[in-house]
């Protein structure tokens, strides 16, 4: 809107975290876009805004509960709850990526500022909320076999490395999905200058072709030239006798020698030039073997991820059969315990007697 100003603005890959799975990202677009924090002087606001054609692919207000987090030299994410998602960022360096995290510091600071100025209007303007709240009551503990004096502790060892399996299984996932992202934003990177390169060899198979033509024309001319020369020296041979036909046929030469002299640079020129484009075309080939590279590296990660899936199933299933054999345990001794009390009710009974 006119109300809002562009303060900072940056070209990246933007990526949106997968809502279903909530681990892998998204690409956006399949190109790299503008993205922007704005200022909005009238509500004191900041946001960060990046648009693909008419569609804003990001539209994200910046609060002062926000991280902004390097998860590579290239790749930084942050959470937006109002949006209800994660967005991602890749830049083509590491400078643009810190630049991108600076400015998020420098807003996020403005913003949580604007807010406490806001709050010290309210509490002047309304007494009555400058309430604290921060004391919290100790809440009680519940024993899970309800209440009574005999209570049943548990051993918590099997808990204790069902819990450290659980981190250390996340901990790879979180690894290999960094690993992923920073391959993911790598490989659009070369995806874009693959179609760079494809751009420019079609531009230069065309021009090789009008060269050719061009080359084939200045060597016909050139020979013509040549014929023509050789006929002038000819003609001077037997035309000896007269001094202006000398001087004719010599100022004639020294020409056709200076058009010789220029055809043969630009045919020089003509084929650095097609060297060049075999140089571009050496370099794209090259591009593609890293994509096959980058494919097959793909492909083994997603390998690593489905056999860290599996591994975490069957952990959960090892899991949920200990605490069925536990629960099973806990009913044993609570009808135990329920057995022991009635017999010493009995036993009490009997002694009173």
């Amino acid at each position: 809107s006119c109300r809002e100003q562009p303060i900072f603005s940056t070209r990246a890959h933007v990526f949106q975290i997968d809502p279903a799975t909530k681990r892998n990202w998204i690409p956006a677009s399949k190109h790299a876009l503008t993205v922007s924090y704005f200022y909005d002087a009238t509500r004191n606001v900041y946001r960060i805004i990046s648009v693909g054609g008419t569609k804003a692919i990001i539209n994200s207000t910046i609060t002062p509960n926000m991280t902004f987090t390097k998860t590579s030299q290239k790749f930084g994410q942050w959470a937006d709850s109002r949006a209800n998602t994660v967005y991602g960022l890749g830049f083509a360096s590491e400078q643009h990526l810190s630049q991108f995290a600076e400015k998020f510091q420098e807003v996020k600071e403005a913003a949580r500022l604007a807010r406490e100025k806001s709050q010290d209007k309210t509490e002047l303007t309304n007494p009555a909320l400058n309430i604290t709240s921060h004391q919290v009551l100790p809440s009680p503990i519940i024993s899970s076999n309800g209440p009574g004096e005999d209570k049943l502790f548990r051993s918590q060892s099997a808990d204790v490395e069902i819990t450290t399996e659980k981190e250390r299984l996340k901990k790879m996932l979180s690894e290999g999905s960094v690993s992923e992202v920073q391959w993911e934003a790598e490989f659009f990177s070369l995806q874009d200058n693959n179609n760079k390169l494809v751009a420019a060899l079609h531009e230069a198979n065309a021009n090789v072709d009008q060269w050719k033509k061009q080359l084939a024309a200045y060597q016909e001319e050139t020979e013509t030239l040549r014929q023509r020369v050789a006929e002038l020296e000819l003609q001077g041979a037997h035309d000896s006798s007269s001094e202006n036909n000398k001087e004719e046929l010599s100022q004639t030469l020294e020409e056709l020698e200076l058009l010789i002299k220029a055809k043969d640079e630009e045919i020089q020129m003509l084929k650095s030039q097609k060297c060049g484009r075999w140089e571009a075309e050496g370099e794209r080939e090259e591009t593609l073997q890293k994509l096959q590279e980058l494919e097959a590296r793909n492909a083994e990660l997603e390998r690593r991820l489905h056999l860290a899936e599996q591994t975490l199933a069957e952990t959960l299933a090892e899991r949920e059969k200990i605490q069925n054999e536990v629960t099973k345990v806990a009913e044993i001794m609570d009808v135990k315990i329920f057995e022991l009390s009635e017999i010493r009710q009995g036993l009490a009974k009997l002694v009173e007697n």
